[in-house]
């Protein structure tokens, strides 16, 4: 076979392994094959890694004590023609429990934490573990072209686990949404790359894909592999599901661990990155002990995670972010108009990408934008761009999603607003149907509210549509229950206080 027909059959299998998960009684849920899938890939993805650094010891006359080693190893266990009782009872009673008590060093932490958090999805037959077990051990790890292979269909998984599961559409974000933001924050080799909220590691997999282009030497490839990408993610499965995403992706050690970001007090902050991407999950509410960890207190997540990016970017000019938040954040006041006052007095707001609604379907309509920030500080003008809809298109939507075609015009005018912010063309150039400039002075007017407000419409065209008012609505109303839970815990204190006097 020639190397495009090995791809397409090796894809094939892949797909072939999904459907034997999927009529397993323990998999029946996309989720749950996927999920599957992903651990059976990892300790492959792991064996094979084992045997090279194994290999490079003894070449340098080195001891390697291998992470799995015995009955253990995948080839010792995996390609065995066991019994099927006797194959599912040996994941469950020796592999699982040995991988859960792992630790001593930051790769077997991150494996104990991949299995000791959550209960890991097991196939019920073993039948069915066998057949996939055979499609698995048909892949070459060493070979780029199967690495590549699995890797697309893995993010076509991830792609269809965001689209066909409402839940999981908060921990994957549109790829196209990704590669534009990557590529305006255009994150360096030595450079640290940060995302709080990665949920399946989308911007940390495109964020190496993007400086992987100027890797040139080893030193540059120890730097991406190991001292680079770091994520959080409170959830454990889509933490999972993005440290296969990047191993897949070629990185063999991120630094992505299972953690509650908000639980980290910012102003006792140490560890701080270059480069922050990331679109945070926005409509959740965040407890009083959560709230105490930021100098303005809001139950509103993505109001306390823009305040810890702000703490966690380093403080030395060129550090610079590049996040989504909903609508909202944009025009709320109170404590969101107190925090957007120390982004703009502490950072350069230079962009505000207002995405069309629907980009984020199915699982939310809430109306986004994407802000690109950096030090130093403060925010003289902001560039808007207000990204069309396709002609004929009301709003994106799961038959109709969000294309990197429809970001060509902003990443063509965003080179010439970039350009003019490093004094290398005329600020003129930057302005157009969809884009305008908005100084510091006019937010301040505003009460510091930065809502894409497009002066090129005409003014019958300024009214929002049915859609963003909808948006809006459900905007507002979690506003006002944000509100009520907050007056209804000062009652509950009050009254506790009072009942122990």
């Amino acid at each position: 076979m020639n190397g495009p027909q090995t791809r397409e059959a090796l894809a094939n299998e892949m797909w072939r392994a999904c459907d034997i998960l999927r009529r397993d009684n323990n998999c029946s849920g996309v989720m749950e094959y996927i999920e599957h899938l992903a651990w059976l890939l990892f300790l492959r993805f792991l064996d094979a890694h084992e045997e090279e650094w194994e290999n490079q010891a003894q070449l340098a006359g080195r001891t390697y004590s291998r992470i799995l080693d015995g009955d253990l190893r995948w080839s010792n266990w995996a390609t065995k023609d066991w019994p099927a009782d006797q194959l599912i009872e040996f994941v469950h009673s020796r592999l699982i429990p040995y991988l859960e008590s792992l630790g001593g060093d930051p790769l077997r932490e991150t494996i104990r934490s991949v299995f000791a958090e959550r209960n890991v999805i097991v196939c019920a037959s073993g039948y069915n573990l066998k057949e996939v077990l055979v499609i698995i051990n048909g892949i070459d790890f060493n070979s780029q072209d199967d690495i590549f292979t699995v890797s697309q269909v893995y993010e076509e998984l991830l792609r269809r686990l965001g689209s066909e599961n409402r839940l999981a559409g908060e921990f994957y974000t549109p790829r196209p949404v990704v590669r534009f933001m990557v590529e305006l924050v255009d994150p360096k080799i030595g450079e640290t790359v940060y995302d709080p909220a990665c949920g399946t590691c989308g911007f940390l997999a495109q964020a190496y894909l993007w400086m992987k282009r100027d890797e040139r030497t080893l030193e540059d490839h120890k730097t991406l592999q190991h001292k680079t990408f770091f994520g959080q993610e409170k959830k454990p499965v889509p933490a999972f599901l993005g440290l296969m995403n990047m191993v897949l992706h070629g990185v063999t050690a991120p630094g992505v661990m299972r953690r509650n970001t908000l639980e980290e007090n910012v102003r006792t902050v140490t560890e701080r990155y270059d480069v922050v991407l990331t679109n945070p999950p926005f409509g959740g509410i965040e407890g009083r002990h959560i709230q105490g960890n930021f100098p303005v207190q809001s139950s509103a997540t993505e109001l306390l995670f823009l305040q810890h990016i702000m703490k966690k970017l380093k403080p030395r000019d060129g550090a610079r972010c590049g996040m989504v938040v909903p609508e909202g954040t944009l025009f709320r006041s109170g404590a969101f108009a107190d925090v957007k006052r120390d982004l703009l007095d502490q950072f350069n707001l230079h962009t505000v990408v207002s995405l069309p609604p629907g980009t984020f379907a199915p699982y939310s309509d809430v109306k986004t934008a994407l802000l690109f920030f950096e030090r130093p500080g403060p925010t003289k003008e902001t560039w808007y761009y207000e990204l069309p809809l396709p002609e004929g298109l009301k709003k994106f939507s799961k038959g109709s999603p969000i294309q990197d075609e429809h970001f060509a015009e902003a990443r063509s005018l965003w080179k010439v607003w970039d350009a003019y912010r490093k004094g290398e063309g005329p600020r003129e150039a930057c302005f157009s149907e969809h884009s305008w400039i908005v100084t510091i002075e006019e937010v301040k007017r505003r009460g510091y509210d930065l809502t894409p407000r497009n002066p090129n419409r005409p003014q019958a065209e300024t009214l929002p549509s049915p859609v963003e008012i909808l948006a809006g609505l459900l905007e507002r109303e979690r506003e006002i229950l944000s509100i009520i839970e907050e007056l209804d815990a000062i009652l509950i204190n009050d009254k506790n206080g009072g009942a122990s006097v």
